[in-house]
């Protein structure tokens, strides 16, 4: 079997490796293939491209299109329907993972769904802080730092969650930020579904599925992930707050992930 993994904006392949690569293999044993592919404009994906490259059904077919060469290299040739994959996606990842499975991108049979930023809106208010910091980053690059931290829009996050606000700082320190500016201006933008009915798609086609999600998250509501699970009729794992600890949080998710996957 296949497990693929994808991060969330600004981040790179390394995020959800670090998080669940040890749960993946702990649960389904050594014999599992771990892919988890750069985003455009991300990690290793150095290309950027244009506005048009950044909607959602482009980045999902992009990141497929990574999973049969890293089968191949792994010598399992191609997946067929035969091939079941997992698939976990954090935030943004978590909005492509869902275009994957609802598109029939690859055989999803089990997708996580870790504290969905994306609903039916394009650029959300939770959302709207990226857009900014595109702008500041391309025009002022990462000294535009202080310059945002004056921002009532930074302000906002940070007086709610102070771990939420330094992650939105961490954009303006992320490798080849500036050139990149780019995927933060176009990817809010994006819808992760139409509307409830589309994501009661997914249950329908026997895909099991969880949503994860944390309270005192501005820029991962709750709300948000509840409305995915109630729409996809699924599970609903919560999570202790960032501002808690990262290390309490991290360590209850891959509890709770490495429990539901061992349903199967």
């Amino acid at each position: 079997m296949t497990t693929v993994l994808l991060h969330g904006l600004g981040a790179d392949r390394r995020q959800p490796l670090g998080i669940f690569e040890p749960v993946v293999q702990a649960v389904a044993g050594a014999d599992e293939l771990i892919v988890a592919p750069d985003v455009r404009a991300h990690g290793g994906f150095l290309a950027v491209g244009e506005p048009a490259d950044f909607a959602i059904d482009r980045l999902a077919a992009e990141v497929c299109e990574q999973v049969p060469a890293a089968l191949a290299e792994a010598g399992r040739g191609h997946p067929e329907a035969s091939d079941p994959i997992t698939i976990i996606g954090i935030s943004m990842g978590a909005a492509l993972a869902l275009r994957i499975a609802l598109d029939g991108l690859l055989p999803v049979r089990r997708a996580v769904f870790v504290r969905p930023a994306f609903d039916d809106r394009s650029l959300p208010e939770n959302l709207r802080p990226f857009p900014v910091i595109g702008q500041i980053l391309a025009e002022a690059g990462p000294a535009g730092a202080s310059e945002f931290r004056e921002r009532a829009i930074f302000q906002e996050v940070a007086a709610a969650s102070p771990a939420g606000g330094r992650a939105l700082l961490s954009q303006f320190q992320a490798p080849d930020a500036a050139r990149r500016a780019m995927r933060l201006v176009e990817i809010p933008r994006n819808r992760a579904f139409a509307d409830d009915a589309e994501l009661a798609e997914l249950p329908d086609r026997d895909i099991r599925s969880l949503v994860v999600g944390a309270p005192r998250d501005p820029v991962h509501p709750f709300a948000i992930a509840e409305r995915w699970a109630g729409g996809l009729r699924t599970m609903f794992e919560l999570l202790p707050p960032r501002d808690d600890g990262q290390a309490a949080q991290t360590a209850v998710l891959r509890e709770r992930v490495g429990r539901w996957l061992q349903r199967d």
